[in-house]
């Protein structure tokens, strides 16, 4: 079986760039948006995306907006989202979960945590 290959949505360049380091130097592919929008005309292709990694504070369309659409994409009904974002208040996880993400990530990101979600797919 191939490397994973993991489509990171956020509109922040610095977080794309972590993200992408931190999982290449762990044998995952990566692609990414920087907007919710071109995520969603990507994930329409035959594009291989085997997890998406969607920060949820972003403009125009936030990830609480986007899954949704991601879910009602037919081929993408059961790819894995996990949400990642800086707030981490009492019932964020909750608020992600009840948007449609598979699981929730906070910021600064907590690499095992990731990658113990990422195991799963």
């Amino acid at each position: 079986m191939g490397k994973k290959r993991i489509l990171i949505i956020d509109d922040d360049a610095r977080n794309i760039f972590a993200l992408s380091a931190t999982l290449r130097a762990r044998s995952f592919e990566c692609i990414s948006c920087t907007s919710a929008r071109d995520a969603l005309e990507l994930l329409k292709t035959d594009e291989v995306v085997d997890a998406v990694l969607i920060d949820m504070m972003m403009p125009e369309m936030d990830g609480y907006g986007a899954i949704p659409h991601i879910k009602n994409i037919t081929k993408r009904v059961h790819t894995p989202i996990f949400a990642v974002t800086a707030q981490a208040m009492v019932g964020d996880r909750e608020k992600c979960l009840q948007a449609g993400a598979t699981d929730y990530i906070s910021k600064p990101v907590d690499v095992d945590r990731l990658l113990q979600l990422l195991s799963r797919i």
